[in-house]
C-alpha cells in the first residue's frame, strides 16, 4: 500500500478518519443541538464498524464517553439549585472539548485512545 493510504502503525488512512470523526462529531451536536453528541458517534460506529476493528475500537470509546458526559451534565443540573451545578456543568463541558479533542488527534495519528474516566457500557 503507498504512504497516503497506510501509516506505519498499519492503519489505513480512511479508518483514522472515521476514527477522529467519532471523537469530533459530538462537539459540533453539543454546539448545535444538544443531543448530537450521542448520536453522532453512535451512527458513524453502527456504520462504520465492520469496515475496520479500529474504528469499531474508537467508535465504541467515544460513545462510551459521550454517554458518560451526558450522565454528569445530567447531575449537574439538579445541583444548580445549589450553585454547584453551574460549575460542575462547565467542568463537564471543558472536560468534553478537551479530551474530545485529544482523542481526535491521538486517532487521526493511528493511536488507540481510552478516555481517563468513561463508563464502559458498549463492549
Amino acid at each position: 500500500m503507498s504512504e497516503q493510504t497506510q501509516t506505519e502503525a498499519g492503519t489505513p488512512r480512511e479508518a483514522r478518519m472515521w476514527a477522529s470523526a467519532c471523537h469530533l462529531i459530538p462537539l459540533a451536536g453539543l454546539l448545535f443541538n444538544g443531543i448530537g453528541f450521542v448520536l453522532g458517534p453512535l451512527i458513524i460506529w453502527l456504520i462504520k464498524r465492520e469496515d475496520h476493528p479500529f474504528i469499531d475500537e474508537q467508535g465504541k470509546e467515544a460513545l462510551n464517553f459521550q454517554i458518560t458526559m451526558f450522565i454528569a451534565a445530567m447531575i449537574s443540573i439538579p445541583l444548580m439549585f445549589v450553585l454547584i451545578g453551574f460549575v460542575l456543568l462547565l467542568v463537564v463541558l471543558v472536560v468534553d472539548v478537551v479530551l474530545a479533542i485529544i482523542a481526535a488527534i491521538k486517532a487521526n495519528e493511528g493511536e488507540s485512545y481510552r478516555y481517563p474516566f468513561a463508563i464502559r457500557l458498549i463492549q
